[in-house]
């Protein structure tokens, strides 16, 4: 069945008749074209496909894309703006958090959001809150650093 809506990513906004069984990572990804956000497990495992949506991280894999009708939604793209990279991105970037780049935009995405909500959180609150995006490369010590140090 198809259904016609429209989602509001980044900002702008998007007119499209999409199968209601397609699921809002498929349509940021393949229908929006916006790649940032990155098919992992596919089962709200790895975090990879994380998106804001009303400025709390979700995992886009699990959502239809129906269901995120009307819903302000911040994918990566999103993030920085003309004047440069989002304090958390240049973190990351500084404090070698990033390694092969695939958990990367779900991490700084739930960054923020924690970050939003808690100013100043702790090192156990920054583990809590990234617990469900697992990352294969960095052990997680300079990913916690590098959300740490914007806190501080």
């Amino acid at each position: 069945m198809k259904k016609e809506i429209t989602l509001k990513v980044n900002s702008n906004s998007y007119n499209m008749t999409v199968d209601t069984r397609m699921t809002l990572l498929e349509v940021i990804r393949d229908k929006i074209g916006l790649t940032g956000t990155k098919e992992g497990c596919s089962v709200g495992e790895c975090g990879t496909c994380t998106v804001l949506m009303e400025g709390k991280p979700i995992y886009s894999c699990l959502m239809l894309a129906v269901d995120a009708e009307g819903k302000e939604i911040l994918t990566i793209e999103g993030l920085a703006d003309f004047e440069g990279l989002h304090p958390i991105q240049k973190s990351f970037i500084d404090h070698g958090a990033v390694q092969c780049g695939f958990c990367t935009p779900g991490m700084i995405l739930t960054a923020k959001a924690l970050l939003d909500e808690n100013p100043n959180p702790t090192e156990e609150e920054i583990k809590k809150a990234i617990s469900g995006n697992l990352c294969r490369c960095t052990g997680y010590s300079k990913i916690i650093e590098a959300i740490k140090v914007l806190s501080e």
